[in-house]
């Protein structure tokens, strides 16, 4: 009776199965709509922009990044994101360890504060940078009086551009690290590891991959970055335009091919980062299925090993 109602049950799953998949033709319209939106707002544009980048010729777009601007643009979007994404790092690390590890008074304000550029402007970031630091701003007499220049110059893009990107990483870690819970490092502390050894050795290694991602997210949008950047340059030819900002100087000069060539550089980075990403993925599946075949292959099991 009992193989009878276990047959039983197993038909009636197959069939709720189904019974709840969409048809075919359900299916390939969703398809096709997905691709439709895609071909119209991702890959179109896309293309429009290689185009209008390469209408002269090869040469004229390589021409393009030999003016003095444009390669200093192109320096300064690298260094500021060479300086921001390291830092976003560091504090992605710490931030989201206290949260995901630890109870403490507060918590969910540090929470609230690490979203906090997802919900306000990058305009209105600016602007608080330039009330802060501004000739006329609560801080500005002082470093007017030391000689020290923060808005209309590199360390102004630089702390705009930390400001609108440090929860990448750790929106990214905090979940990791909650999913991880705290008994592999209890585990690894029995073991007689210290606690610099713990996180080092277990609790980086399981979140390696989310770190990766969110340093990738990161790192996109501070090559990206226009609205808080925008505010705080002052758009000084030759020293504080960064690449979207000396795109749209070329496009308001009507220098249309020499502005596309620069969209499409930065189109590039863009694609090369979706690339990044799109291994970190694979990676990470490839990550999962070998810790399943082989349970031995944690980190605490290795930290045990020692």
């Amino acid at each position: 009776m009992s193989g009878f109602t276990q047959s039983h049950l197993g038909h009636s799953a197959r069939s709720a199965r189904r019974a709840l998949a969409p048809s075919p033709w359900t299916k390939a319209a969703f398809i096709v709509l997905a691709l439709a939106f895609l071909a119209l707002f991702l890959f179109l544009p896309l293309a429009a922009v290689f185009s209008e980048a390469l209408r002269k010729g090869w040469g004229t777009f390589v021409s393009s990044f030999n003016d003095t601007d444009a390669l200093h643009a192109i320096k300064l979007t690298l260094l500021v994101a060479g300086i921001a994404v390291p830092l976003n790092t560091v504090f992605g690390l710490c931030a989201s360890w206290a949260i995901a590890k630890h109870d403490f008074p507060g918590k969910n304000f540090l929470l609230t504060l690490i979203d906090l550029p997802f919900a306000i402007s990058p305009v209105i970031s600016g602007l608080i940078y330039v009330l802060l630091f501004g000739a006329h701003g609560w801080l500005g007499p002082w470093l007017a009086e030391h000689d020290i220049q923060i808005i209309f110059a590199v360390p102004g893009i630089i702390l705009a551009t930390v400001f609108v990107t440090f929860p990448f990483v750790a929106r990214e870690l905090i979940p990791a690290m909650q999913a991880q819970g705290n008994d592999e490092e209890l585990a690894a502390l029995t073991l007689g590891a210290s606690g610099w050894q713990a996180f080092r050795r277990v609790t980086l290694p399981n979140v390696r991959w989310a770190l990766f991602y969110g340093v990738v997210l990161c790192n996109a949008r501070a090559m990206g970055e226009f609205g808080a950047v925008s505010v705080v340059s002052g758009h000084i030819r030759g020293e504080t335009n960064t690449m979207p900002l000396q795109v749209e100087i070329l496009y308001n000069e009507y220098n249309f091919v020499a502005a596309f060539a620069m969209a499409a550089l930065l189109a590039l980075l863009a694609l090369a980062t979706l690339a990044a990403k799109s291994l970190i993925e694979w990676r990470v599946a490839s990550q999962l299925r070998a810790d399943e075949r082989q349970p031995d292959n944690t980190p605490l099991h290795k930290l045990a090993k020692l």
